[in-house]
């Protein structure tokens, strides 16, 4: 199937709400540009020198919105910071705190999920949920983040009443942190090729979806 094939279909089983970014990993700029005249706007990479070669050859699409979903290593946290509009990866306090830092001296104010990660998984950052509650104070005393949802990525193997359980969980959460802090999680980053329809069921806004859009990475 065509990468258009591949967007009809999945915008048919979705509401028009939910916001689908094309995680356009390893795949070509050729790729990005069908995606676009489609009218997906929405782009996320994950590794920053492939991000900014990729965004040097598209300067002419300036609606186009990037995300950021890749950990963010502190030495490349600027470049990160400059040249994505929303960062959905911010896994901890010690990050939040650097980046608000760095967007102190700019007048860039991005937009941020703050990355759970609610079920044991070594190969994956975030916090977990009695860590995230023991930050909430400090987080909420970042002035130049815009702290917009809670992002999170769930362990390879799950069964689907596993994923439904815990995409509802971080839904859950967002809600409690949203009723008990200044902080208003509106934005819910969860559910990717594998997942995604279970991730919309339990209230994603939004989807990080590239192998069902644009087949397996090379």
């Amino acid at each position: 199937m065509t990468i258009t094939e591949n967007l009809d279909k999945i915008l048919g089983q979705i509401p028009s709400s939910v916001r689908l970014i094309a995680v356009t990993k390893k795949k070509s700029v050729a790729a990005i540009k069908e995606a676009y005249d489609y009218g997906i706007r929405d782009f996320a990479e994950s590794r920053i020198q492939e991000a900014l070669l990729k965004q040097e050859q598209l300067q002419e699409y300036q609606d186009i919105c990037w995300h950021f979903i890749g950990h963010v290593q502190t030495n490349k946290a600027k470049k990160v910071l400059e040249n994505f509009h929303w960062i959905h990866s911010v896994d901890s306090l010690k990050l939040a705190e650097y980046l608000d830092k760095l967007a102190s001296k700019t007048s860039i104010s991005p937009h941020i999920c703050l990355q759970v990660k609610l079920l044991t998984d070594p190969n994956k950052y975030g916090w977990d949920m009695i860590e995230l509650w023991q930050d909430l104070s400090h987080l909420e005393s970042l002035k130049h983040l815009k702290i917009k949802g809670l992002m999170t990525i769930l362990p390879l193997g799950l069964s689907e009443d596993e994923c439904l359980e815990t995409f509802d969980k971080v839904k859950k959460l967002a809600k409690k942190i949203t009723e008990k802090s200044s902080l208003q999680l509106e934005e819910l980053s969860m559910g990717m090729s594998n997942d995604y329809l279970l991730a919309v069921e339990k209230g994603a806004t939004m989807i990080r979806l590239g192998t069902i859009i644009f087949g397996e990475r090379n």
